[in-house]
């Protein structure tokens, strides 16, 4: 099997290829509204930026929540020597960028290149090059221009708040691996495109009302808060299952999430979910993750009145270079399909 092919791999290597940082997330919104169009279906934004389509069914709305955004940075300030001084958007670790390739996008559209690096970058030269702890105060950008000082910066139009993305370094191995930055969450928005695609050629057909949701700022905190169909009675946050420790959630599985950091998911819902899996085949863990919150939980914060769950394809390394494999989207589609389609 040539994976590089199949439909949800190569929407999800094009995705992980669109810069979107939480905040910075119309591009592939755009990108979405013209896929969905293409399909056959008309979405609407939010105020917010979000994205909304109804796909199809009737009776007892659901919604499939997935987020477009992704962690990314800011410049904070133009440093005297030239470098870039960065705040991050999203929770990620500072040796997890380091010597990374980025992207700066100014205000005016024009985007330079970069490498985001320790302040102490070469043990050639600094003793605590080693030793240096990696937080944001010691990290910085070397943009690639001929740059001496902080007005040689202001001459490129580079200043404060421009956003910054990083290189995601996808990759699809001859065996089914997806290797790339942003699986979390862009691996699920592929699988829900796909799903839109079954439906819209027939060979799907949803058995209740089905709306998909593409949120925009899930990575800070408030993607889901706004903006749910009135008429939603279930929300389902298509995210991604965490890999490590002694969690059975691994990169070929549907993760089921019981419990995160916001509290345990609907008991009926998950039960449901795994009853689901069971009987279509799809092979799935169920797993607590004490340090991950979700999409769904910020609609309930906000006071919508749900049941609500969370599943999504095991993912290595979440918020660093991060992987899964072929079989663990195709085990979300087929769980999705069997709790929602006919």
């Amino acid at each position: 099997m040539n994976y590089s092919e199949l439909y949800i791999v190569k929407e999800l290597v094009d995705l992980v290829n669109i810069p979107s940082p939480s905040g910075f997330t119309d591009s592939i919104i755009g990108y979405l509204d013209s896929e969905l169009k293409r399909l056959g279906f008309s979405s609407r934004r939010t105020r917010k930026g979000a994205l909304v389509v109804e796909i199809g069914g009737r009776g007892n709305p659901i919604v499939l929540a997935a987020h477009v955004d992704t962690l990314g940075a800011m410049v904070k300030s133009l440093k005297p020597n030239g470098r870039l001084e960065i705040t991050n958007v999203g929770g990620f670790t500072m040796n997890s960028i380091e010597n990374e390739n980025c992207i700066i996008h100014s205000k005016t559209g024009k985007t330079f290149s970069g490498t985001i690096q320790s302040i102490s970058p070469s043990v050639h030269v600094f003793e605590n090059a080693r030793s240096l702890e990696r937080k944001i105060a010691n990290m910085e950008i070397r943009v690639d221009e001929e740059l001496k000082n902080a007005e040689d910066l202001q001459k490129l139009g580079i200043e404060a708040g421009d956003f910054v993305s990083f290189d995601p370094r996808a990759t699809v191995t001859k065996n089914g691996f997806v290797k790339s930055r942003h699986l979390d969450d862009k691996a699920s928005v592929a699988v829900l495109l796909d799903f839109a695609r079954r439906v819209s050629e027939g060979k799907v057909t949803c058995s209740r009302k089905t709306y998909l949701f593409f949120s925009n700022y899930e990575e800070v905190g408030h993607g889901a808060s706004a903006a749910m169909p009135d008429d939603s009675e279930e929300i389902i946050s298509v995210d991604m299952g965490a890999v490590g420790d002694t969690l059975r959630t691994d990169e070929y599985v549907v993760s089921i999430c019981a419990k995160d950091s916001g509290g345990p998911y609907d008991s009926t819902v998950v039960r449901s979910l795994i009853e689901t899996a069971k009987r279509v085949g799809a092979d799935y863990s169920v797993d607590i993750y004490p340090f991950y919150g979700s999409d769904v939980e910020a609609s309930l914060r906000a006071g919508y009145d749900v049941r609500f769950g969370l599943i999504g394809p095991g993912v290595e390394a979440s918020h660093g270079y991060e992987r899964t494999h072929y079989k663990a989207l195709e085990n979300t589609l087929k769980l999705i399909e069997g709790y929602i389609g006919n």
